[in-house]
């Protein structure tokens, strides 16, 4: 580990394996193919589904012809995806991925008729051809497009909805990320030194050891957001109506439904679990107290949440986090190791940080006869190396379930997090071991506050979104103090009196992107982590024979249900141990979090711990 300042890395991704540029004649290429083969497949295949008459082998026959269509279609729209979210700022690059979401519309209204008359298909027509051997690959994805059978309308209908998305939910999402990915904050630092920094640093000066850094990077923080807050505020207010005018017409009943039914999750399993989320509240209380007393702090605020316990927070290189990682993954599998280095090696990787690109990370899994890529702003910290092994989680999971077809190569999200969150583990382990109390402690603070971020805050979040759904159905457009309340009130529920929440902090569920492009997607990352606490213990208790079987459920991908794809490891989701499993896991993280602090301060009595 690196005790000097080090430039972040100047790693960017190699998307050749897509096009070569915005101007590669492929793409107009695949379009012209895509028009003429969707027409072909509607002219041969139309009033065909939903028969009486329908075969197995007739069925299988259309679903492998649209299957092979969707995966080559998928190539340009990911490919201007991936391009705007290092760019958010380029007009160029921004026409063009309109450009491709407008043709994405065209090959979606010309085969909509397949999956609407899959719907409608009677029941015990599909009882009848489902156990057929040509249907083995598809029984899945017939299973869960007809789980929407309920909520279709009619084909004009639908085309509509698609026809218009482009200028109506996803023109405010784009809105939203170009606004707030380039947007600059302006802070002044103790000393006086002025600078201009993107949301991505100022957040980095949060998690600062100076207080008065930390307080300086509120003041820019929430100075910046109330700049752009009247613009967001709107869009946010807009893409709530949008959301409930098509769920009012699909006669969906709460609005986080069809994030249930894309989860393929039934709604008492999820509130199981974000209402043990909810129980289990006081671990945060009982860490900050804890961590309140390090500090030397009479309160912590909203400004300390992140601060790290000792004056000298290292630096970690790229080179170093590099080796770190797939140390983790090679003492757990050589083969996860093997997958994960195919990032580094082969430009899989965009980690330079830079104006315009978006906030946040991602691993982008693309298509099965590509190889997915990972996105984050690396900026040397500690927790970046976390974010690393997080999303290069992701990425062997992609890697693994390129063994499969187009449609059951995506997982559903709350299993998508589970190998992040693994990866994540593997990591934080191979740090503890040998490092001395001092270091464990740090390192046992930041691995408890992500897991609080991932479980307790995500829940937090996820009944924020709940709220604002039900309010702007219910009464109207919210203005920003009725957000702000809103965010105070379920932020200062997980924080309980360990962390007082100042008025700062009422404006900072602006950035969060996941409520604007993503509706609910946040409770994910609960049901990730929560899996994973109790994974890991089965993993050490069954040791390579828990390896084998887990890259045996990631090379499955999303060819079978949550429900059926965690009973293959003996779990079951509905149980409520199992999910008390992961917070007695980590309820032992905080105890020994006390314990070292315990040791520490016994061994440093009369020092100052004040940062």
């Amino acid at each position: 580990m690196s005790s000097s300042p080090i430039a972040p890395p100047q790693v960017r991704w190699d998307l050749s394996v897509l096009y070569s540029s915005i101007h590669d004649p492929k793409i107009e290429a695949v379009w012209k193919w895509a028009s003429d083969e969707s027409d072909e497949i509607a002219a041969s295949y139309r009033g065909k589904i939903n028969s009486p008459d329908l075969t197995a082998q007739l069925l299988a026959e259309s679903l492998k012809r649209v299957e092979a269509l969707s995966n080559e279609v998928a190539k340009p729209i990911t490919f201007a995806s991936l391009l705007f979210s290092t760019d958010t700022a380029s007009p160029e690059i921004g026409a063009f991925l309109q450009k491709q979401r407008e043709k994405a519309t065209e090959f979606s209204v010309k085969l909509m008729f397949l999956e609407l008359e899959l719907q409608a298909l009677d029941q015990a027509i599909v009882d009848r051809l489902l156990p057929e051997p040509e249907l083995e690959n598809y029984r899945h994805f017939i299973t869960a497009t007809r789980a929407y059978s309920p909520f279709r309308l009619s084909e004009p209908e639908e085309i509509i909805f698609e026809e218009t998305a482009n200028t109506g939910g996803r023109a405010w999402v784009r809105l939203f990320e170009q606004i707030v990915s380039n947007h600059v904050y302006k802070l002044v630092l103790p000393d006086g030194e002025s600078v201009e920094v993107t949301q991505q640093e100022i957040v980095k000066y949060l998690r600062e050891p100076d207080r008065a850094v930390r307080a300086a990077a509120a003041d820019a923080f929430t100075a910046g957001l109330a700049e752009i807050q009247s613009t967001i505020v709107f869009t946010y207010n807009t893409l709530l109506q949008d959301k409930a005018v098509e769920d009012r017409l699909r006669q969906m009943e709460y609005p986080e439904q069809s994030r249930h039914l894309s989860n393929e999750l039934e709604k008492s399993t999820v509130d199981l679990v974000i209402g043990e989320c909810r129980e289990h509240y006081g671990l945060v209380s009982r860490f900050y107290d804890v961590k309140r007393k390090i500090l030397g702090l009479d309160e912590l605020t909203h400004i300390d949440r992140y601060a790290p316990l000792f004056e000298a927070e290292r630096e970690v290189s790229w080179d170093e986090a590099r080796e770190l990682v797939l140390r983790s993954f090679g003492g757990f599998s050589k083969e996860m190791r093997d997958r994960a280095d195919e990032f580094f090696e082969k430009g899989w990787i965009d980690a330079e940080p830079r104006k315009g690109k978006r906030g946040g990370a991602f691993c982008s899994y693309i298509t099965p006869d590509t190889h997915p890529v990972v996105l984050q702003s690396y900026l040397n910290k500690s927790d970046d190396v976390m974010t690393l092994a997080h999303e290069l989680g992701h990425g062997v999971h992609a890697s693994f379930s390129r063994e499969q077809t187009y449609y059951n190569f995506h997982g559903t999200l709350p299993l998508a997090e589970l190998a992040s969150t693994f990866g994540e583990m593997l990591v934080f382990e191979n740090l503890v071991a040998g490092a001395t109390t001092k270091d464990k402690l740090a390192l046992y603070a930041e691995k408890i506050e992500g897991i609080f971020a991932t479980i307790f805050r995500q829940a937090a979040m996820f009944r924020f979104e709940q709220r604002c759904h039900e309010k702007r159905r219910t009464e109207g457009e919210i203005n920003a103090d009725e957000f702000g309340e809103i965010w105070q009130q379920e932020m200062q529920a997980m924080f309980g009196d360990s962390v007082s929440l100042g008025d700062q902090h009422r404006c900072w569920w602006l950035y969060v992107g996941h409520f604007f492009y993503s509706p609910f997607y946040v409770y994910a990352y609960s049901f990730g982590e929560l899996l994973v606490l109790s994974l890991y213990q089965m993993a050490k208790e069954r040791g390579s024979a828990f390896a084998e079987d887990y890259i045996k459920l990631l090379k499955l991908g999303g060819s079978e249900s949550p429900k059926d794809l965690m009973a293959l490891v003996g779990i079951d989701l509905d149980d409520r141990e199992f999910w008390r499993g992961g917070f007695r896991a980590l309820e032992k993280l905080v105890a020994e979090f006390e314990r070292l602090w315990d040791e520490y301060d016994g061994k440093t009595a009369g020092s100052s711990m004040h940062t």
